[in-house]
């Protein structure tokens, strides 16, 4: 286990890694923010390091699909998409990731689960690998302080918004 910002990170098996954060608003506001483009494009990657929203489109449905691409000061871009396999509303959400220039092997499956306790939820993300490698890439990368940026910013919206 290790810490970023207030994400803790596990390794349950030698193919997934494991996100953890809690925030301080129901399950229902945070599975919104993570469903909806107009709030996703306010926290997911929003003003980091100079990247910003270029295409943020969702279908969400099972066999739907997502679309993100943010581009940096320079031009360069970066994308993501995948598509829905399965979406319990405010409870879980699986999908597949794939990079469009790809900086790990494969495609990988990431569960969502949002369990609220007393007015706060946690939010659980397993992301699933082909292979170790391609997960202990991933851990050596800098993506979790991408991630604890985003989830900083997700953490102020909610805080609007509760």
């Amino acid at each position: 286990m290790k810490e970023t910002g207030n994400l803790i990170i596990n390794t349950p098996t030698d193919r997934e890694i494991e996100i953890v954060r809690v925030f301080d608003a129901p399950r229902a506001l945070v599975y919104e923010a993570y469903t909806k483009p107009e709030l996703i494009k306010r926290w997911l990657g929003a003003d980091f390091a100079g990247w910003s929203w270029a295409v943020c489109e969702v279908d969400l449905r099972v066999g739907g699909s997502y679309r993100w691409m943010w581009r940096n000061v320079n031009g360069q871009e970066m994308g993501i998409r995948g598509v829905y396999r399965e979406i319990v509303p405010a409870t879980r959400i699986v999908y597949t990731e794939v990079f469009d220039e790809a900086w790990y092997e494969g495609e990988a499956v990431d569960t969502v689960e949002f369990v609220e306790r007393n007015g706060k939820t946690t939010l659980t993300t397993t992301i699933l690998y082909v292979s170790k490698e391609a997960r202990d890439g991933v851990l050596k990368s800098p993506a979790f302080e991408g991630m604890a940026h985003s989830f900083d910013k997700l953490a102020a919206l909610l805080a609007t918004s509760a």
